[in-house]
């Protein structure tokens, strides 16, 4: 399972307009659609409801008819009245039933999890991101990492799917793969690391990324 995490600051620079950073995280939506990627974790953390809202909505239109299902960081109200498909919980957020008694049937639900005890009280959930795995560009170096060994900790903890979070890379995603966890979540992977300017757009062409992730983890399933 592959999860692409969205960053309007970092995919479209600080000095974007809402309006310019809201049009270039939708094209990343659509890249990630064309490309497979299972889910689009909208994750602007800093927006007031309505300008969240207004952003659901563009990346739910711009991937229906996929495979790809947008789900929305902790906000579950913003999730469901923009019609997302699920919501993904941080740590100290509400419990899984408690999102899962309101929600429509079929909506997903994840948990951000840090640690084994963790993951242990979050088996109801669709699927668990842990992290922090390396060193990342959205977390100070003051942020405890879980490592390799972590990762591998939880993921032989539980049977829920495991995604990885944290500096995962093209160059290290074998790493991941390696400790049974199903899948990983990124952001800088997911964008152009060589656009300039004040106000680029970094979305890009998902294709060649995706694939080449799906690779790792597959072929960690298939070896004897």
């Amino acid at each position: 399972m592959i999860c692409l995490i969205s960053d309007r600051r970092r995919l479209a620079g600080g000095a974007a307009t809402l309006e310019h950073s809201r049009s270039c995280l939708v094209a990343q939506a659509r890249f990630a659609a064309d490309a497979g990627i299972d889910l689009v974790q909208i994750r602007e953390r800093d927006l007031e409801a309505a300008d969240l809202a207004s952003i659901v909505r563009a990346a739910v239109a711009a991937t229906r008819g996929t495979a790809t299902r947008v789900i929305v960081n902790d906000r579950l109200d913003v999730a469901i009245a923009c019609g997302a498909d699920g919501v993904h919980l941080r740590g100290d957020s509400i419990a899984v039933s408690a999102a899962r008694s309101v929600a429509p049937h079929g909506f997903v639900v994840g948990r951000s999890v840090h640690s084994v005890d963790d993951a242990t009280r979050a088996t109801d959930a669709d699927y668990l991101i842990a992290g922090t795995v390396f060193r990342s560009a959205s977390k100070s170096d003051a942020h405890p990492l879980i490592g390799i060994d972590g990762l591998r900790a939880i993921a032989e903890s539980v049977r829920v799917p495991i995604l990885a979070i944290g500096g995962i890379t093209e160059t290290n995603v074998q790493a991941v793969a390696r400790t049974g966890a199903s899948g990983c979540a990124a952001i800088g992977m997911f964008m152009d690391a060589d656009a300039v300017g004040d106000a680029p757009c970094r979305a890009i062409a998902l294709r060649s990324v995706v694939e080449a992730a799906r690779r790792r983890f597959d072929s960690v399933k298939t070896t004897p």
